[in-house]
């Protein structure tokens, strides 16, 4: 049996059914005092008196006689909230822009970028389920699952595998060079099946996640979430995913549509968690990930304010649920944009955990000594505020760019594997040292990224953040365990561009370009702007050479200079490039960006 008042399990025959009252169902259905039998918030935080993230074995599923699918929502959650150098708001994250023809610069301090099921139904809490692991190693005996508290997780430092680029390697290959980083988990952007096969049989936690553009329909239909469940978790009981996300940086998109979305997904995350429960999967945390610049307010860090547009109608609900199940915060936190938006007023060192930097919070009295934790700490001050001060925060993504384009500082790999090393130190530090207002937190994080993926849409440096090169090539050496001393791997190249590159910069076809591509790219370029492209027409001063190539090359460069401070940017899919070298000739003047 299991007492609903003092949540434990015990043996016994003297047992009274109530025939009206159901634990999951709604509290108005009954003319009976609910609260008298059953505690509201049973149905999201029960699976934590049995599992934590932390055992090693494979989706644990209910065994359980066949019950009717569960299509209707569970009852809404009442819950009382717990208790009630400088970093420039951060935007959204590199993790997912989009790949078509360029209208923006991409992350900017002040403008957000825009089946087989197991188990019928979630067993009755007046029965004690009979556990049945599916892991592959599994003797097939019971045995009770060992419980370990917050004090005892570990940090796992994980890898953010992302698959926008068209010369990646195959799953199989590319989960050898996760575990080559001694990596603990990994998060996907979609629920990749070939992927999670891949996954099968590792000891990678898997973090996956439900698409922005199906949050909406799920939000309101339970079936929906159920089917979701069972395709795409329930279908690969050998992989240890523990992690669903709904969505990604949806707070950060601006349109009505999105709007829309935001108040969406708070009920879709609670048809993701119920669904789990449907489909008798009992060790999975439900969450979302959230970039920066849900803050209004990021500095000093005490002052850290989630925006007015979100904070009481989307962010205070996530944080309930979030309470409630005791799952995380997902953030993805950036020191790199905040650094390279304001490198004149924030050291470089203090942003790659070099040490020598200090900065004193007038609110809190706290002294920081890196970037990162003043970041973080804005968000722990943020919900705190909303009243809920101890819900753990996961960093779910978070690095520094090997290389970018010409005017993007410190984009370069001697600064992306200083931050990395330095980062991964900190994460497993023993024992743990949080953050100045978390000490001793842990803060499981994913590095971001895998792989350098060269169909991402945006600047330079949404190109350049993997640990790999897409030949399976290390761009540095890493061990995400921080057991490897950084004073132990082998020297890097010296940066050349942590000052701002000042000249001129003009955008030119890329030697590698599809030149079957390149017509539709100058219609896109000569139709936007004012007279972008006058100089190719026929007695143009730019006409000759009448090649596409040539042509292309003007336009782009043209686009470029008219469009750079409207958010414009120099790649056209892949097909254009920055170059410091002057194109023009004769009468043909290109124009250009000249940087100060």
């Amino acid at each position: 049996m299991f007492d609903l008042t003092t949540k434990e399990f015990f043996v016994s025959r003297d047992v009274k059914f109530i025939e009206e009252v159901f634990p999951f169902g709604s509290p108005e259905e009954v003319n009976i005092p609910v609260n008298e039998y059953v505690d509201q918030n049973i149905h999201e935080d029960f699976s934590e008196l049995i599992f934590d993230e932390e055992t090693e074995v494979g989706n644990l599923i209910t065994e359980q006689l066949a019950q009717p699918e569960f299509a209707t929502d569970p009852p809404p959650i009442q819950a009382t909230p717990a208790s009630a150098g400088p970093s420039p708001l951060q935007p959204k994250s590199p993790s997912d822009q989009g790949n078509g023809f360029p209208t923006s610069v991409g992350p900017s301090p002040s403008q957000p970028i825009s089946t087989s099921g197991q188990g019928d139904g979630p067993f009755s809490i007046l029965e004690q389920p009979k556990l049945v692991s599916l892991d592959p190693n599994d003797d097939g005996l019971p045995h009770e699952p060992e419980i370990q508290g917050a004090a005892t997780f570990s940090p796992k430092v994980g890898v953010n595998y992302g698959t926008l680029g068209n010369n990646l390697p195959k799953p199989t290959k590319s989960v050898e060079l996760i575990k080559s980083l001694k990596a603990g988990r990994v998060k996907l952007y979609s629920p990749d099946p070939e992927i999670l096969t891949a996954l099968g049989g590792t000891n990678l936690q898997v973090s996956i996640m439900v698409p922005n553009e199906i949050i909406s329909n799920i939000s309101t239909n339970q079936k929906m979430a159920n089917d979701w469940i069972k395709t795409n978790l329930v279908a690969y009981p050998h992989t240890l995913i523990r992690y669903v996300l709904v969505g990604n940086e949806i707070l950060s998109f601006m349109t009505e549509a999105d709007k829309k979305t935001w108040h969406d997904l708070v009920p879709a995350m609670r048809k993701i968690q119920y669904a789990l429960k449907v489909n008798g999967i009992r060790k999975v945390k439900v969450g979302t990930t959230l970039a920066m610049d849900v803050l209004e307010s990021s500095y000093p860090p005490s002052n850290g304010t989630f925006r007015s547009d979100i904070a009481d109608t989307v962010m205070k609900p996530m944080l309930q649920f979030l309470s409630n199940t005791k799952s995380f915060l997902f953030i993805d936190c950036y020191p790199y944009f905040a650094w390279s938006q304001s490198y004149k007023t924030i050291s470089l060192d203090y942003a790659l955990f070099n040490g020598g930097v200090t900065y004193k919070d007038p609110g809190s009295g706290l002294t920081y000594t890196n970037l990162l934790d003043q970041m973080l700490d804005s968000v722990h001050f943020a919900m705190k505020k909303l009243g809920y001060p101890d819900i753990r925060i996961w960093i779910a993504e978070t690095g520094w760019p090997n290389g970018g384009d010409i005017d993007q500082i410190g984009a370069n790999v001697y600064n992306a594997a200083t931050y990395n090393r330095n980062l991964v130190q900190k994460l497993n530090a023993k024992p743990s040292v949080g953050t100045p207002a978390m000490p001793d937190a842990v803060l499981p994080t994913f590095v971001f990224a895998l792989f350098n993926e060269n169909q991402k849409g945006g600047p330079g440096t949404e190109r350049h953040w993997g640990q790999f090169y897409p030949n399976g090539s290390t761009v540095y050496p890493i061990d995400l365990t921080g057991k490897t001393p950084v004073s132990s791997y082998p020297p890097l190249p010296k940066p050349d561009n942590n000052e701002p590159y000042k000249g001129k910069i003009w955008c030119v076809v890329a030697s590698n370009a599809n030149i079957t591509q390149l017509a539709d790219a100058v219609t896109y370029a000569c139709g936007q702007g004012k007279g972008t492209c006058a100089a190719i027409q026929p007695k143009g001063n730019c006409y000759n050479p009448n090649s596409l190539v040539s042509h292309a090359s003007y336009a782009f460069s043209s686009y470029f200079s008219q469009m750079k401070s409207q958010g414009g940017t120099c790649y056209f899919n892949g097909l254009a490039v920055q170059t410091a070298k002057d194109p023009s000739s004769g009468k043909c003047k290109y124009p250009s960006v000249t940087l100060p």
